[in-house]
């Protein structure tokens, strides 16, 4: 009897699933192959974006990991896009299974909320067969990227930390830096030494201000730091 049953479930696996599917059923290409296409485009447009955020990376630590994780993040949501897609059942089944997920890891770069959305709705938009979207999507993001990137370009901001003597010593470093814009973010007094940290934003690297103040005769040392800042002023 067991013997039986075995056999018995062992035939309707093999008639359902081989012999419906892959053999009988005529149309079982045509369902696949959309399917087929989706997986295949959607790690094409996750190594995309990897490709464009490594290129338009401007932060202070680039992660190769996250990056990774866009390309897989694409690929994983096309295809809970094609399962629930399918079948309403297994949709909301999908819901409730993906409410109870919680992300612990903080977003330590405000671009990186852009690309981490555009890898998720890529996916989306893949599963849903929405190929022209996708694409449409991926140019006008790439442009308007581009265009920001291309009007900050040559401009970085930089933090000088200045030792120097004599109180004089701050107008003169005021005098220098007053073609270039700056601000002031703090002056420590310790005894006849003095210490300021000027925010100065930096055209094509042009560094002949820090050259100037260091040939002071009361400077006793200049420190020049690029962070990863907007210039307000």
């Amino acid at each position: 009897m067991n013997n039986d049953q075995a056999l018995s479930v062992k035939d309707i696996i093999k008639k359902s699933f081989l012999d419906n599917v892959l053999v009988d059923d005529p149309n079982s290409m045509n369902l696949i192959m959309p399917f087929v296409i989706s997986m295949l485009i959607a790690p094409l447009m996750g190594l995309f974006i990897y490709a464009v955020y490594k290129k338009s990376f401007r932060g202070v630590v680039y992660s190769q990991s996250f990056a990774i994780t866009l390309t897989g993040l694409c690929i994983i949501t096309c295809m809970i896009t094609l399962a629930i897609s399918t079948n309403v059942v297994l949709s909301l089944g999908m819901v409730g299974a993906l409410s109870i997920v919680r992300y612990r890891t903080a977003i330590k770069e405000p671009m990186d909320l852009l690309f981490l959305f555009w890898s998720i709705s890529s996916g989306i938009a893949i599963g849903a067969k929405s190929y022209m979207l996708t694409l449409i999507s991926a140019l006008v993001i790439v442009g308007v990227l581009f265009l920001l990137n291309r009007k900050n370009s040559g401009q970085d901001v930089y933090i000088m930390i200045v030792h120097y003597m004599g109180d004089d010593i701050s107008d003169e470093i005021k005098r220098i830096i007053h073609k270039t814009k700056y601000q002031i973010k703090s002056k420590t007094m310790r005894g006849e030494t003095s210490e300021m940290a000027i925010e100065v934003l930096v055209r094509n690297n042009n560094f002949a201000f820090a050259e100037h103040i260091r040939n002071l005769d009361r400077v006793n040392d200049l420190t020049v730091i690029q962070y990863n800042g907007e210039f307000n002023g």
